[in-house]
């Protein structure tokens, strides 16, 4: 886990900045959301599911509270398609969480299946895109940033 400073827990101090969480196994992906999104906010990388909900405050061995142990994260994106836990299972536990059921989380898939986009969208994701990232997509995950922090 990095949180591009060698630290864990800054996301509660980057005040104004808004905070996205990127999950991928493969580290090219992880570095690309990284290179695309660093110019307008702060980005942690995962490289699985658990070590995301590990960072959200929600691993197994921490309960689901109020008491700040929850990192503050704007948006998560995640690859559907990773070992142990994939983008899915990721989000249901996101979405069944009382502290951050309402944090946007965008799916990426490098196949362009509709029984999967519909499955996600329909467990609650904002959105579904397809790997590669690209700058095009950037301005469609600022709007979902800019609509969650306001």
């Amino acid at each position: 886990m990095d949180g591009g400073d060698g630290s864990k827990d800054t996301a509660v101090e980057f005040g104004d900045e808004p905070h996205v969480l990127a999950v991928d196994d493969n580290l090219i992906d992880r570095k690309l959301v990284e290179k695309l999104l660093k110019n307008f906010c702060k980005v942690t990388t995962a490289e699985n599911g658990l070590r995301a909900l590990e960072y959200l405050g929600l691993g197994n061995d921490q309960r689901n509270t109020l008491d700040g142990t929850v990192s503050k994260v704007n948006l998560i994106i995640t690859d559907y398609c990773m070992p142990g836990m994939t983008g899915y299972e990721l989000l249901k536990k996101i979405k069944g969480s009382s502290v951050l059921k309402e944090v946007p989380v965008v799916i990426l898939s490098s196949e362009n299946s509709p029984t999967r986009i519909s499955k996600c969208l329909e467990e609650g994701a904002q959105m579904f895109m397809l790997k590669p990232l690209k700058q095009s997509d950037v301005k469609q995950l600022k709007c979902h940033l800019m609509k969650y922090r306001s």
